[in-house]
């Protein structure tokens, strides 16, 4: 039950990165690799500030900046460079890999232990609040009482901040500058014809993407103890995960439940690869292999139920004008007889 909660938690925090996934790959339609290198640009900042002193609220704010800007470059290596959309971002990613090496201090590994991190200041907190108490009766009143967190504060924290970042960017897609975002991953011909500005809107997309990318980065990096220059390898895959299963369990019919879909899509995600990581078949290096193996169930079963419920469809209507053309029969012979 403890990996459960341990799920949730982590799923709230990558909740954000799925989020930002979402801004650069369904609104602004831009397969965005940056993805892999601003997860670990976010994660490296705010852990080497840290490590030096630095008041982890800023240093978390000074990742986001840092996401912001990556995310900027790629924009600007597509608009303004005319490199293919997908080439700028696995250029920024590989440019990335060594910049955040530099941030690092040439090391593949930043731990946090016995620093003060965002959630070690929450947890303390929190415990002066007293509510832990109060929720692990409840959970031990109806039998989940075996294995309960250490604090509920990291939990119900990180999930009212990625709540009030999905609101902001509810509010944010339906301004002015959100729908024309939405217009240029829908139509960029179409909006560039109202004068807009789509290499601006782009840009700004992909920075925006990359920023919510990079505060995930330095809140997984803050919740681990650690910052590690491969903890983004793969990172667009989960984000994609998050997303495509959220939008197939939830629905997309509006913004507002998009958005809700794609962070319950990342706690779901999260989740399963709990659940199957308790499984005695499957060990902690598979975790890459379990993401793919989702990734391709998320995009065949829609694709496969569909086809049986059009195939049922064709069933239908195939017996309906069976017995169309049966009582015509019966129309014609009785028309027939009778005469």
């Amino acid at each position: 039950m403890f990996a459960l909660f341990s799920a949730l938690e982590s799923g709230v925090i990558y909740a954000i990165m799925a989020l930002g996934v979402y801004l650069s790959f369904r609104i602004l339609d831009f397969p965005d690799l940056t993805v892999d290198g601003s997860f670990v640009t976010g994660a490296a900042i705010s852990a080497s500030l840290i490590v030096h002193g630095q008041n982890p609220f800023i240093a978390t704010m000074a990742g986001i900046l840092a996401g912001f800007i990556a995310g900027c470059i790629t924009g600007i290596l597509h608009t303004k460079g005319k490199i293919n959309p997908l080439l700028s971002g696995i250029l920024m990613m590989i440019a990335l890999y060594s910049i955040n090496l530099r941030i690092m201090d040439q090391r593949s590994n930043v731990p946090l232990l016995g620093e003060d991190t965002a959630f070690t200041l929450i947890t303390s907190f929190w415990q002066k609040l007293g509510l832990d108490s109060m929720f692990n009766k409840l959970f031990t009143a109806i039998g989940l009482g075996d294995s309960l967190p250490k604090t509920w504060g990291i939990f119900f924290v990180m999930a009212i901040v990625t709540i009030l970042i999905k609101f902001a960017a509810d509010w944010f897609l339906k301004t002015e500058i959100g729908l024309a975002l939405r217009a240029t991953g829908d139509n960029k011909r179409m909006i560039r014809s109202f004068s807009a500005n789509t290499d601006g809107l782009t840009v700004l997309g992909l920075g925006l993407s990359n920023a919510l990318v990079a505060f995930a980065g330095a809140l997984i990096a803050q919740y681990g103890g650690f910052a590690d220059v491969g903890m983004g390898i793969g990172m667009i895959i989960i984000g994609l995960a998050s997303v495509i299963i959220g939008e197939a369990l939830f629905g997309t019919r509006s913004i507002a439940r998009a958005t809700l879909a794609v962070v319950l899509g990342a706690v779901v995600y999260r989740i399963i690869i709990a659940f199957a990581l308790q499984i005695e078949f499957f060990e902690t290096g598979d975790l890459k292999l379990i993401t793919a193996l989702i990734v391709v169930c998320s995009l065949v079963l829609p694709k496969l139920l569909e086809a049986r419920k059009e195939q049922a469809r064709k069933m239908r209507r195939k017996q309906l004008n069976h017995q169309t053309m049966d009582r015509k029969g019966e129309e014609i012979a009785a028309s027939k007889f009778g005469s």
